[in-house]
């Protein structure tokens, strides 16, 4: 470019949006991948990273490559004596002080999630060179103005897959949203800066952005997973479904979702409507019991569990539900229309002493008496 720009144009601002979307949706994509496309993307991956040309393995899910297709390639895997792998897999094998060394551009890998690692730190310095020298270009501090990271939360979910199949393969996958996010700030760079630096690096990005869901990354074999059939989502792009998966594979694998929180089938299987204010006295995890009071509703919970009524004024009374069911003691302000005898419950803090306190609270320090117009 000929020329400097000290800030965004309100057309360039209005692009943010437009790349912001249009690689969230590819993040998100439930179609299938295009397996030679994968191919290509894959072999011209290794060859950014300086890595030998690995055998390229497809299934259908996480779940697929981390209790069937791995546990049968560990051997061929991780390149090790059987007596070494054996070690490494009860974590008493010492490995070497230089775990990825470089010589004449030939990346030799002590184990498995080193050559993640490799990768991972390959494009983000790539990446930082790009940027640095889109600043230097724009005369502007990149990070500031370019709002375009691909907020899909994929991580967590494919944290709980590692969870659910209680596996150690976590640390060696790159899951198809990274790509995503690099190349929603390349492809802004390219398209509204006409800036042409590292177009290689954008050329594969994209490529294994828009063909593949996944990939466990080793020195010789790289395991390609699909993306899934179905993915739902709440408006803060949170795994979310009631009462069905809220991510499912080809192969039948799926899981249970509520705002973002992992649920076992018990739960997921029924929309929250169904479920019982007495799983609260038998769900040991805190963050389950979280999304139970919220799917059950105060109401339920006053109506279902024992509450003890600690004092009344008017229509309103202060109940105290007995059972340790949430962090802090649950406190609930039962409240009765007069006119048409419509019943509404909400928690309020544990330290109000009376209903006539609670109502207080509720109406923002406003006492009852205070009331123009009581209903």
């Amino acid at each position: 470019m000929s020329h400097k720009i000290a800030k965004l144009t309100p057309e360039q601002e209005a692009l943010m949006k437009f790349y912001r979307e249009k690689w969230r949706n590819i993040a998100f994509s439930t179609e299938r991948i295009d397996k030679r496309k994968v191919v290509e993307g894959v072999k011209e991956l290794y060859s950014l990273c300086y890595l030998e040309q690995p055998e390229i393995i497809f299934c259908e899910s996480p779940y697929g490559a981390m209790s069937k297709i791995l546990p049968q390639l560990d051997a061929r895997i991780i390149q090790t004596t059987p007596l070494q792998f054996l070690q490494l897999r009860l974590g008493r094998f010492k490995l070497l002080p230089n775990l990825i060394k470089r010589e004449s551009h030939h990346v030799e890998v002590q184990r498995p999630s080193d050559v993640n690692i490799h990768i991972n730190t390959t494009l983000y310095y790539k990446f930082i060179s790009y940027m640095k020298s889109l600043e230097q270009t724009l005369k502007i501090d990149i990070a500031d103005v370019l709002e375009l990271q691909i907020d899909a939360n994929l991580p967590e979910l494919y944290h709980q897959l590692q969870i659910q199949l209680e596996k150690q393969y976590d640390s060696n996958f790159i899951p198809g949203f990274i790509f995503c996010s690099y190349c929603s700030w390349l492809d802004f760079g390219q398209s509204v800066f006409n800036y042409t630096g590292e177009q290689n690096l954008l050329q594969i990005l994209q490529l294994l952005a828009e063909s593949c869901g996944c990939i466990f990354p080793y020195r010789r074999i790289v395991v390609v997973c699909d993306r899934p059939s179905k993915l739902s989502l709440d408006n803060q792009n949170r795994l979310h479904a009631e009462g069905e998966p809220a991510i499912q594979f080809t192969d039948g694998y799926n899981l249970y979702a509520n705002s973002g929180v992992i649920l076992p089938e018990k739960y997921g299987k029924l929309h929250p409507h169904q479920w019982q204010a007495s799983w609260l006295l038998e769900e040991k995890n805190a963050e389950l019991r979280r999304v139970l009071i919220q799917g059950i509703g105060y109401a339920r919970i006053l109506e279902e569990l024992q509450a003890k009524e600690l004092n009344s004024y008017r229509e309103y009374t202060l109940f105290k539900i007995e059972n340790e069911i949430d962090v802090e003691p649950i406190y609930l302000l039962k409240m009765t229309c007069p006119s048409t005898g419509f019943i509404h419950v909400l928690r309020v803090p544990s330290n109000v002493k009376s209903a006539q306190e609670a109502i207080t609270w509720v109406n923002w320090g406003v006492a009852p008496e205070e009331f123009v117009i009581q209903t």
